[in-house]
C-alpha cells in the first residue's frame, strides 16, 4: 500500500490564442503547485476501484489507460480523499491522474518509461503532464511543451473560492472566450509573460485571459485591496488567488475577505 499526496496548482499567468483546427487553444501559462492537496492510497486490488470521490473520472481513466499500456489488468483499489475543491481551477483532478499514474506505475512488473507516462497524462488533459514532475513550469502549445522555471517560492498564497458559485464547464470557457473575440493578440501577450519571467518580476505577469469567459473574478480585486502584489483567477475558475510578500499579511486579508468566500492560506511547493 502507497500513501501519496496529489498537490494543487495556480496559474501564475494564462495567456490564450485562438482555436486551433484541432479544436484546441494555443496557450501560454505558468502553473505552480501549492501545498493544498487531495490524498491517495493505492494498493492492490482484485479490480480497478476508486472509493472516496463518486465523481471520479480521471483516476479510472488514467489507471485504464495505464494498464492498457503495459499489457496487464487494471487491478488497483484506490482511496481518494478530497482536500482540494472539485471543479475549481486548481486541477485536482489533473494532480490525482498524474499521482496515480506515477505511484501504480511503480507496482508493474516492468514500469513504463516516464516517456510512455507523459503520453498517457497527455491524452486525458492538459495539466496531467504538468504534475507527473516536480518544479514551477511554463506550459505552451495546448500545455503539453513544459519548461521548468527557476521561480521565486518566498511568498504566500490567500485561495479564495465564491459561495454557492457552479463552474462552468472548461470547454464552455473557452467556448466563451471565442465568442467573445479572443485570442488575437496572443504573440503579444506570451511576450509580456516571457518578459515578466526572465525579469522575475510575478507581479509583471499579463492577467488571465478568461476572467471575462469565466464570468469575471471581484474577489481578484478585494485580495489587490488587501495587499496581494498579484491576484488573479486560476485556471478556468472560480477559485482566485493572492500573492503575499509576508505570511501575517496573506492571514489577514483571508480574515477579511472570509465572509464573501471560502478561504484558505498557503504555500507554494517545488
Amino acid at each position: 500500500m502507497t500513501r501519496a499526496l496529489a498537490h494543487a496548482k495556480i496559474n501564475l499567468a494564462l495567456v490564450v490564442g485562438s482555436r486551433r483546427e484541432d479544436g484546441l487553444h494555443e496557450v501560454a501559462t505558468v502553473l505552480q503547485r501549492i501545498d493544498r492537496a487531495d490524498r491517495l492510497r493505492i494498493e492492490d486490488g482484485e479490480r480497478l476501484a476508486v472509493t472516496g470521490f463518486e465523481e471520479d473520472t480521471l483516476v479510472t481513466a488514467a489507471l485504464e489507460r495505464l494498464a492498457e499500456a503495459a499489457g496487464v489488468e487494471p487491478r488497483w483499489a484506490v482511496h481518494l480523499r478530497k482536500g482540494i475543491p472539485a471543479a475549481s481551477g486548481l486541477g485536482g483532478g489533473s494532480s490525482d491522474a498524474a499521482t496515480a499514474l506515477l505511484v501504480a506505475n511503480e507496482t508493474l512488473p516492468a514500469p513504463l518509461p516516464r516517456s510512455g507516462l507523459h503520453e498517457l497524462a497527455a491524452g486525458l488533459g492538459a495539466d496531467v503532464p504538468f504534475f507527473l514532475e516536480p518544479g514551477p513550469k511554463l506550459a505552451e502549445g495546448a500545455g503539453e511543451r513544459l519548461t521548468l522555471l527557476d521561480l521565486r517560492q518566498d511568498f504566500a498564497v490567500v485561495v479564495a473560492l465564491p459561495p454557492a458559485r457552479e463552474k462552468t464547464s472548461t470547454a464552455d470557457v473557452y467556448r466563451r472566450f471565442d465568442e467573445l473575440g479572443g485570442g488575437p493578440g496572443f504573440e503579444e501577450r506570451r511576450a509580456a509573460l516571457l518578459a515578466a519571467l526572465d525579469a522575475g518580476d510575478l507581479a509583471a505577469l499579463p492577467p488571465n485571459d478568461l476572467v471575462e469567459a469565466a464570468g469575471g473574478a471581484p474577489l481578484a480585486a478585494d485580495l489587490r485591496a488587501e495587499g496581494a502584489f498579484r491576484s488573479d483567477l486560476s485556471g478556468a475558475g472560480p477559485a482566485v488567488y493572492g500573492l503575499f510578500s509576508q505570511h501575517a499579511a496573506a492571514v489577514e486579508a483571508a480574515g477579511a475577505i472570509s465572509r464573501r468566500a471560502s478561504v484558505w492560506v498557503t504555500e507554494p511547493v517545488w
